[in-house]
């Protein structure tokens, strides 16, 4: 049991913490609670997040109680992003509206019927002024600087604002509130996890663990997987798109992919990367990740057609022969020419326009099979206009 708990793990903390919290749980006959915070910032999950939800999924099959909090409270003040500045803090209302989305995606891996979902805002909103300094007085400015972004944007002379110090101690508040015993979260959440250890010792509690998971790579096999960067597999993509996605990956990144982001067995992990390590095709290893990434949040069912799909449209096709999404020429308002740039923010409305202007200028847009590399080209909208964006999509003026 406790094998299949550290699997992954990057960070345990203590280094036998785990193992005194199941001899804890044991000992007095009781479940243990294993914390997971997030602020619902963006509302889409995606396979990086999905690393921490599939090891709460281990801990919620031994029978613990899984306590989601939901940043009701600190999404509405901002937090440190670890980006040298500070998120920009959200509304209520979208907070209210992310985080249900939140909660519907946690269901493709928890059982969110046995969760106990809360909201910080039940405790935090219920502090008084002078509650707040007293709970500041127990934590140190020299603590606080050990975080690696405040301790860089210090040296830097970037500002730091005063709720973005203070956010790490109200995350750690939570686990006080909670009376948590192990909190999960990626490793770039650990100066935040040990803070709650710190203040439930102040507040005479056991010290939670903290176990940290790994930080999934992107597309771009470099950065975090990440929706502001547009390097994600979201975990409501369709099927297509999450088999496409995959078969992007650098095959550098496929080890990390079968690691942390498919549900293999240990021995069919280890002989994919054999295989692997023994010269088979890269792209054989990622079709089958892909289809098993799909039938975790599909169905196999829905695998076998997106392989299918990819074949045909990516491997067997030229140019002419795609199959193009319609796009109605009315929809642009009886325009009759239109910047590159807008064309393809018009088609790809996820994708920011600096993204677009990066992909046109890298040679990723092809119009009537000819590569546009001028984001400013006027295009004149004809019907039977056929437009490329980037790797996987494909339109068809109409």
């Amino acid at each position: 049991m406790i094998n299949t708990l550290q699997e992954n793990a990057a960070i345990i903390l203590p280094e036998n913490g785990l193992e005194q919290k199941l001899k804890t749980a044991e000992k007095e006959n009781r479940k243990l609670i294993i914390k997971l915070g997030f602020d619902p910032t963006a509302p889409d999950l995606h396979l990086g997040h999905a690393v921490v939800l599939k090891k709460l999924k281990q801990f919620q099959d031994l029978g613990h109680q899984l306590v989601i909090v939901v940043g009701s409270f600190t999404a509405r003040i901002g937090d440190p992003t670890g980006k040298n500045k500070a998120r920009k803090p959200l509304s209520a209302e979208e907070v209210s509206r992310n985080a249900q989305t939140y909660i519907n995606q946690l269901s493709k891996i928890i059982d969110v019927e046995k969760a106990n979902i809360v909201f910080n805002s039940e405790w935090l909103d219920a502090l008084n002024f002078s509650e707040v300094i007293q709970l500041m007085s127990k934590v140190t400015v020299a603590q606080l600087m050990h975080r690696n972004d405040f301790n860089k944007r210090f040296t830097e002379n970037t500002p730091i604002a005063m709720h973005e110090l203070i956010y790490p101690i109200l995350q750690g508040f939570d686990s006080v509130q909670i009376e948590c015993d192990i909190e999960m979260g990626g490793t770039d959440q650990l100066f935040n996890c040990t803070m709650g250890r710190q203040l439930q010792e102040v507040h005479q509690m056991p010290a939670q663990t903290v176990m940290c998971m790994p930080l999934l790579k992107g597309l771009d096999g470099k950065e975090k997987m990440s929706k502001s960067l547009n390097n994600m597999i979201g975990l409501t993509d369709e099927p297509n798109e999450m088999f496409g996605k995959t078969m992007s990956i650098p095959d550098s990144l496929i080890d990390e992919f079968v690691d942390l982001a498919s549900d293999f067995s240990a021995e069919e992990k280890i002989d994919l990367k054999l295989k692997l390590e023994n010269g088979e095709n890269p792209m054989n290893i990622k079709k089958l990740v892909a289809k098993n990434i799909i039938s975790q949040y599909h169905d196999h069912s829905a695998a076998e057609l997106a392989e299918a799909f990819f074949s045909s449209q990516f491997q067997n096709k030229n140019f002419e022969e795609k199959v193009y999404e319609p796009i109605s020429l009315a929809s642009f308002s009886h325009e009759n020419t239109m910047k590159a740039v807008e064309l393809c923010s018009r088609l790809k409305s996820e994708l920011s326009k600096s993204a677009i202007r990066r992909l046109i200028q890298s040679g990723g847009i092809q119009i009537n099979n000819i590569k546009v590399m001028d984001p400013d080209q006027e295009i004149e909208l004809l019907v039977q206009t056929k437009i490329k964006i980037g790797r996987r999509d494909f339109f068809e003026l109409i």
